[in-house]
């Protein structure tokens, strides 16, 4: 009764692996090479390609992959890039589960808070439809992807993610570094509202939806204190004792240097309430910003 897990050397799969077989479960980590251990087994979506003896009377799948959305600006090859590495994989990965004589009884499948687009400075729950732009569009085919294992009997859980906060990378380990140098300032207005969850309560989160049959489809997986940018600039800099800059960084300067990315993914609101975990009894360790940056710095 193993769990799988794809994206499973990334930051969310490495944390989650470790809780999982701190708990003492069996996890078996799909990888797109020759597997090199007893806990691999072999997938390579793009060529529609994986091991269903593996799969075979899994517990639950976990699926993470998918490129990563910051770090570069977005080229049109990039974009396809982002949204094959999801859509593609997903749809590898739900068909071959759909197929099992023992399917899994849970896919807990990623997604994102973009799925909502530029949502003001409403407070959203899981009810709210989606939104529009690019990320909001990857998300809904994603989304739709995973559908196919519920289809087939699979409960199916679609994380949608706000910021993860961790010490050992995602969005702090690229701002941490421009804010250490005194640099750190709010983006463009300041206003938006970020949605963020710390890496701890992600994953302790990810297990009470695994364990918990009554969650299904779509949930959030964020704090229930959304806080603005510039909120979120001032708590950063106090966690780091570091000055910041008073003035914030004009959109238009983070369009020139950063492209579309910006546009897409700092810019937007995204007020955002985790309604499913808090009324299925899921208890957060980090409800604070100011705690939770102290407990993952």
């Amino acid at each position: 009764m193993a769990i799988i897990v794809t994206g499973a050397s990334g930051l969310l799969g490495s944390a989650l692996v470790r809780a999982l077989r701190d708990e003492g479960q069996d996890v078996v980590k799909l990888v797109r090479r020759e597997p090199r251990a007893d806990d691999e087994a072999y997938w390579q979506p793009d060529r529609q390609e994986i091991d269903r003896a593996a799969l075979e009377g899994a517990r639950a799948v976990v699926h993470l992959s998918g490129a990563s959305i910051g770090g570069r600006r977005w080229s049109a090859a990039y974009k396809r890039e982002l949204l094959d590495s999801r859509v593609q994989s997903t749809r590898v990965l739900a068909g071959a589960l759909a197929s099992l004589s023992a399917p899994p009884e849970v896919l807990l499948s990623a997604s994102g808070v973009d799925f909502y687009g530029d949502t003001g400075d409403r407070v959203i729950d899981e009810s709210q439809g989606k939104g529009d732009g690019f990320l909001s569009d990857m998300c809904e085919q994603w989304e739709g992807e995973a559908a196919r294992a519920g289809e087939a009997g699979v409960r199916t859980v679609l994380m949608r993610s706000g910021l993860v906060l961790s010490g050992k990378g995602g969005v702090l380990g690229q701002v941490v570094p421009i804010f250490k140098i005194g640099l750190g300032a709010p983006l463009g207005s300041g206003k938006q509202y970020w949605s963020w969850i710390s890496v701890d309560d992600w994953v302790q989160a990810a297990l009470h939806v695994m364990k918990n049959r009554d969650v299904v489809g779509a949930v959030n997986f964020t704090s229930p204190s959304p806080v603005t940018n510039t909120r979120f600039t001032r708590a950063l800099g106090k966690a780091l004792r570091r000055s910041t800059m008073p003035i914030p960084v004009p959109a238009f300067a983070l369009s020139a240097g950063l492209g579309e990315f910006a546009r897409a993914a700092l810019l937007p609101s995204h007020r955002i309430r985790p309604g499913k975990l808090l009324d299925s009894g899921y208890r957060f360790a980090h409800t604070s910003l100011d705690e939770a940056l102290r407990a993952v710095l």
